[in-house]
């Protein structure tokens, strides 16, 4: 099975709730600009919009990949940062709980992604890939399991959303694991828990909504 540790990739994590009055033109705002948008900058290689299924935590989860941490730093990135569009600026109040990170993918096992997403909040800003690794390449021979990854926290670029509590911002590292199913996922998600010793309240079940890659462009 393939493990990569060290990937070099990074990864902006974007989990959130929204104002139910508003909650159609969000789903529209994302789906029809705001991920073009974003994975036609240079640097991104895929976005992914993600929905709760199972679990605590805010209903929205969208993934972007990028091919290194630099690309949040780019000239094209900054300027669509600082200037967005009038349909984003009037998206952004309307979140709820958000959290927003850019985060390093710090570990990679397994190929292919599914259906089902699941995500653990391991409660430390660190990923232990060592420690982390075998763990996921057991959860990964799992059948219907495809994938998983570890990401933790780049805490400089991590500026936080309009609506976030800039107070109470948790830089937690993340385990995900992708399947071919909810049901594969949960076997996923109980046989990591136990191996990692995390509490299984820390993970959530989501089911993929989308996702565009940068080459479809």
């Amino acid at each position: 099975m393939r493990v990569k540790k060290g990937t070099g990739k990074a990864e902006l994590f974007v989990w959130t709730d929204v104002d139910s009055n508003y909650e159609a033109d969000f789903n529209r705002w994302y789906d029809r600009e705001h991920m073009e948008e974003r994975i036609s900058i240079p640097g991104f290689i895929w976005g992914r919009r993600l929905r709760l299924t199972a679990g605590a935590g805010p209903r929205y989860l969208a993934l972007y990949r990028t091919k290194d941490v630099g690309v949040f730093t780019s000239a094209a990135y900054q300027q669509a940062f600082r200037h967005q569009t009038d349909w984003s600026n009037r998206n952004f109040p309307r979140m709820r709980n958000p959290r927003r990170r850019v985060m390093l993918v710090s570990l990679e096992v397994g190929v292919g992604v599914g259906s089902a997403w699941g995500i653990v909040n391991l409660r430390r800003p660190k990923v232990d890939a060592d420690r982390l690794a075998p763990v996921l390449e057991e959860v990964c021979g799992i059948d219907g399991v495809f994938s998983a990854y570890g990401l933790e926290p780049d805490i400089a670029l991590s500026t936080p959303l309009p609506m976030e509590d800039k107070d109470n911002r948790p830089m937690d590292a993340f385990a995900m694991i992708s399947a071919e199913s909810q049901a594969a996922l949960g076997k996923a998600l109980y046989r990591f828990c136990a191996l990692a010793g995390v509490p299984e309240e820390q993970a959530a079940c989501f089911a993929l909504s989308w996702d565009l890659r940068a080459e479809d462009l």
